[in-house]
């Protein structure tokens, strides 16, 4: 299949450039539009094809990954025409509905809406995938290897898509902020700053594989942490203090709300 980026900024870039390190996208058979000479040069110095337009980009490819910001998105699908006629699209854009979508695009095609998150580029993503989507077998199937090879794929109802922009789409941020101030608290007791950094960010990835692997609750696992009396339970009471669960709720809950507002504008 021949495959489009229509943009290839962070979020875009992550995902095609995580594709191609993984052998899953080859650069020939990829196809890129960008209002950004410094990420054309890139990708093209890659082997991959630049075109000059959105309409361009459409005719030339089966699939087309729509990586614009929502913001723009009416735009960009105008542009497009009818190019699309009877292929596919993947769209990454937040709070922009698989339906608004059809309604600011001309022609009639099949579409796949999803949200992914930046450590795509290093295959690590975590994608949230439209189970309702109207794309062939064949379509599902290469677009579950796509993104399983850069990461993990969860299939949902699209209503619950923005809830995960807020959750594992925004959380790569959420999660640098805690790493950081976990290296902060080891400096200010005295560990040398890259030290402080490397520990904060192996246990924040060593923590994270364990949920995975054994697929126990959180709550289990930082049980298992907390000795009776011990400095663990002591820092946990500290987070609580200061009503760190609550803050994390609140900020996938904001991110949530402010998905679906981006995708009403036009």
């Amino acid at each position: 299949m021949k495959i489009g980026f229509l943009g290839a900024g962070a979020m875009g870039g992550a995902i095609l450039s995580g594709a191609v390190k993984a052998g899953v996208l080859q650069p020939d058979d990829v196809y890129l539009y960008d209002v950004f000479k410094d990420i054309t040069d890139k990708y093209a110095e890659m082997g991959c094809h630049v075109v000059s337009s959105d309409r361009e980009l459409g005719e030339a490819v089966d699939i087309l990954v729509m990586c614009v910001k929502p913001q723009y998105a009416a735009e960009a699908l105008d542009s497009l025409g009818d190019s699309l006629d009877g292929k596919a699209m993947i769209s990454i854009m937040a709070g922009v509905s698989s339906e608004t979508i059809h309604k600011m695009t001309r022609g009639n095609f099949r579409e796949l809406r999803l949200m992914p998150n930046t450590p795509a580029l290093v295959g690590m993503g975590a994608f949230a995938l439209d189970s309702g989507t109207d794309f062939t077998d064949e379509e599902k199937a290469f677009a579950q290897k796509l993104f399983e090879s850069i990461g993990i794929v969860e299939w949902m109802p699209e209503d619950l898509i923005d809830t995960a922009c807020g959750l594992s789409g925004a959380g790569p941020a959420y999660i640098y902020l805690v790493i950081e101030a976990l290296a902060d608290g080891g400096v200010a007791k005295g560990l040398p700053r890259k030290t402080a950094q490397n520990l904060a960010a192996q246990t924040v990835m060593g923590a994270a594989k364990m949920v995975l692997e054994t697929g126990q609750h959180p709550g289990f696992l930082k049980d298992q942490v907390c000795s009776p009396g011990g400095n663990t339970i002591v820092g946990i009471k500290t987070l609580e203090e200061h009503g760190v669960r609550g803050a994390f709720i609140d900020a996938v809950v904001k991110s949530t709300e402010r998905a679906k507002e981006l995708g009403k504008k036009k």
